[in-house]
């Protein structure tokens, strides 16, 4: 097919111009590589990339981590801070000397009219640790003795959008790459047939917020840090499946073609993105054996299933967690899973019942699941939102909340049955041992063995890395 064409057509003819023409795409190089692998001999196959930290800076604990992000920012009042003072005052004005002139996102400028809204569920005490947890979520509770609550983190940004991408990249500016790109960028993936950075989407429980794929960029890094979402309907990644009606010789044909005009402008111009794309066509034939037999959680045990409350195909949170442990069996190295069903605005006794009944089973299960497979000692797990929600009613729901909120983390180095830092007594500021995003990055990154102030890319005359210049690792939570 290349011998009729001119050299000086063969560099302006653009890959996007020729798989335009073809109309085959990935799915027909993945399946003319498996059929014949010998025809990616084309071009020089590129390693796997191994990480740019060669040494560890630090011993890890961790190899992988597990995000359980509850988009929409999920009440701290209602999870995992009891403040029996805010029930005391249920109903009463909520004291302006916290409220003046502090960022509230719906309830601003509404000072003299906020009332103190109490917990709207109990909290009980769970595990020999006795840590406090809201009776609605008795399953998380179990894992009372193996968590560390952290109770006294903030964040700067106040709506969903900029608080997912401060809480994903540690800025608010768009482009930054993401927590899971700078870990892959850092450490490699362990898995050369799946993308090492995997996203998965459920929804359910209250106001779905809307997740951009940019909180998974990679921003200034190269593309092949990006995070891949795994889709819960038809084929879990776009275009993985072969097209119907295409022979072997046909894709015989786009497969030397591709690769060999890639191949070509690479030589020219020198352009990363070109080896990223020539390294994706080659993971993208991988996956068309690996994704399906990994995604396929029907051949599980019946009794897997029934501890995450999984079923084949639905796409619930639940089926995620457990694709989230075959994943991590595989090497994956960051695998973050939104649930979308946090932002309870209104009505928030009722729907932390109902956003309950769809994380608490199945995350429990994930974190036993982990340790019965020796897995959670070197799985870093991680429970919470982009920010909480305000002690002041808004009628029948909390606004959003950046002063003090909480999260959880499990395995991976950190201590179990422990509780750290502590907001004030109505919930408001986080005032003793405070956590900020920074020092969250910066302890994640140390119990995968990197200290976060070596973890840099020069971008544009600049060293950047995920934490800034700020972050402190957390020490007092760490084994």
């Amino acid at each position: 097919m290349l011998n009729d064409i001119n050299e000086e057509t063969k560099l302006r003819l653009t890959r996007r111009t020729f798989l335009g023409k073809s109309a085959q795409g990935i799915g027909s190089l993945a399946l003319a590589s498996l059929l014949t692998p010998s025809l990616l001999n084309a071009v020089p196959k590129i390693e796997q990339w191994p990480g740019i930290i060669t040494e560890p800076h630090v011993p890890p604990k961790a190899k992988r981590v597990i995000h359980l992000c509850m988009a929409g920012g999920p009440s701290h009042l209602e999870t995992l801070d009891y403040k029996p003072k805010l029930a005391e005052m249920h109903g009463k004005p909520m004291p302006q000397s916290y409220t003046k002139g502090q960022p509230i996102a719906q309830l601003q400028g509404q000072a003299n009219a906020l009332k103190c809204l109490g917990p709207t569920h109990p909290f009980e005490k769970f595990g020999e640790s006795g840590q406090e947890m809201s009776s609605a979520f008795p399953n998380i509770g179990s894992l009372a003795d193996d968590i560390c609550i952290v109770r006294s983190l903030r964040t700067e940004q106040i709506n969903h959008d900029p608080a997912h991408t401060f809480m994903n990249t540690g800025t608010a500016i768009s482009g930054r790459p993401s927590m899971g790109s700078w870990l892959l960028y850092g450490l490699g993936s362990e898995n050369e047939n799946l993308p090492g950075y995997v996203v998965l989407i459920s929804s359910g429980g209250g106001q779905d917020q809307p997740i951009a794929t940019r909180q998974w960029h990679s921003g200034f890094l190269p593309g092949q840090f990006q995070g891949v979402q795994f889709h819960s309907t038809g084929d879990p990644v776009h275009y993985v499946s072969s097209p119907d009606g295409v022979s072997q010789e046909q894709q015989k044909d786009v497969v030397g073609a591709v690769q060999t005009l890639n191949g070509i402008l690479d030589e020219t111009v020198d352009d990363p993105t070109i080896s990223t794309r020539i390294n994706q066509y080659e993971m993208a034939f991988r996956m068309q054996t690996s994704v399906p037999e990994l995604t396929d959680i029907s051949k599980e045990p019946q009794n897997i299933l029934d501890m995450y409350g999984a079923k084949p195909g639905d796409g619930s949170y639940a089926s995620n967690c457990l694709l989230a442990r075959r994943l991590a069996e595989r090497g994956v190295r960051f695998i973050q899973l939104y649930h979308r069903g946090w932002d309870h605005h209104g009505g928030i006794e009722n729907a932390i019942k109902t956003t309950s009944g769809y994380v608490d089973k199945a995350t429990a299960a994930l974190v036993n699941d982990l340790k019965q497979r020796g897995m959670l000692d070197d799985t870093l797990v991680i429970w919470g939102g982009e920010f909480g929600r305000t002690p002041m009613a808004q009628g029948s729901g909390r606004d959003h909340h950046i002063k003090g909120f909480s999260m959880w983390m499990a395995g991976g180095g950190i201590k179990g049955g422990i509780s750290y830092g502590n907001t004030d007594e109505l919930g408001y500021n986080a005032v003793e041992d405070i956590v900020h995003v920074h020092d969250f990055h910066a302890t994640m990154l140390h119990v995968l063995g990197i200290d976060h102030e070596k973890l840099t890319y020069r971008f544009q005359g600049r060293d950047f890395r995920l934490t800034d210049v700020h972050g402190h690792v957390v020490r007092d939570i760490l084994t």
